[in-house]
């Protein structure tokens, strides 16, 4: 009888399993901006809540919708990066923001008037799209913004304003990446300034390519003008037409790339919480 060596070893220690992915643990702390995975769901994190099921998080989109989500692993994408949330230190879980009848608690609201901080956008184009998709809620908060014409203004403009406390600056930047000019200019500016931004050259590439009906961003060589580049690459008669297609194309935040929004969402909680430190956001 010959041997049948498919059953040596030990018939005790059963089937290998299959090792579960491992995702980077970041904390729901209010006021991060994140995207359901594969749920076509993006918003601000208002807090964690715990329930007869487990922990969740509470998210709110843009139009003030709000919806609950388990703390899966892997279960949202941060950043880009598919993550798994938790409740950060310090927090501890809310309860349910529903009465026992099931409606919508609302506590301690207050009406918005218009504040003395800024937030100050470095194009116009940058504005235009900033206005186009917040500005009804940044109009509710209060926030004035004003156009910058770039940040080689933003120290005499600083000099003019005096920021302090209750009198904050929030600056949207373009190509704001380390050792570039532009983060030179925008460091040690304070505890009532904050910079965000996001990486591209230019505004128009943080709008999602396929919102704008093409395949991808053109490579634009070095020295040359990047708005030009992409016309002619494309095929856009000249800018302006370009300009059109761009602004056109954006409809809602989700027509953004995640660092634009992220970096608008920032400066929108630095300029209505007083309670936040720059740090915080």
């Amino acid at each position: 009888m010959a041997y049948d060596d498919r059953y040596s070893g030990d018939i005790l220690s059963g089937h290998r399993r299959r090792e579960k992915p491992a995702y980077p643990q970041v904390p729901a702390v209010p006021g991060r901006v994140v995207e359901v995975y594969g749920g076509n769901f993006v918003g601000a994190v208002i807090n964690t809540e715990r329930t007869y099921d487990g922990e969740f998080v509470r998210l709110e989109d843009r139009y003030g919708n709000q919806r609950l989500f388990k703390l899966l692993p892997g279960a949202f994408l941060v950043d880009g990066t598919r993550s798994t949330l938790t409740r950060h230190a310090g927090q501890p879980p809310a309860s349910p923001r529903k009465s026992n009848s099931g409606s919508r608690r609302v506590e301690d609201v207050r009406a918005r008037v218009a504040q003395p901080s800024r937030m100050w956008v470095e194009g116009i184009h940058d504005a235009a799209i900033v206005e186009k998709v917040w500005g009804h809620d940044l109009r509710v908060e209060g926030v004035v913004v004003e156009y910058l014409e770039g940040l080689d203004n933003l120290p005499d403009r600083l000099r003019e304003f005096q920021p302090g406390p209750g009198r904050r600056v929030g600056v949207l930047a373009d190509h704001l990446l380390e050792g570039t000019k532009e983060s030179l200019l925008t460091s040690s500016l304070g505890p009532d300034v904050l910079v965000t931004g996001h990486p591209y050259v230019d505004i128009w590439a943080a709008v999602k390519p396929s919102s704008v009906r093409i395949a991808r961003w053109p490579e634009v060589p070095y020295g040359e003008d990047w708005k030009t580049g992409v016309c002619a690459r494309l095929g856009w008669s000249d800018t302006k037409e370009g300009w059109n297609r761009v602004y056109g194309a954006v409809r809602t935040f989700r027509d953004l790339d995640h660092t634009l929004i992220g970096a608008v969402e920032r400066l929108v909680d630095f300029l209505t919480n007083p309670e936040l430190r720059k740090e915080d956001v």
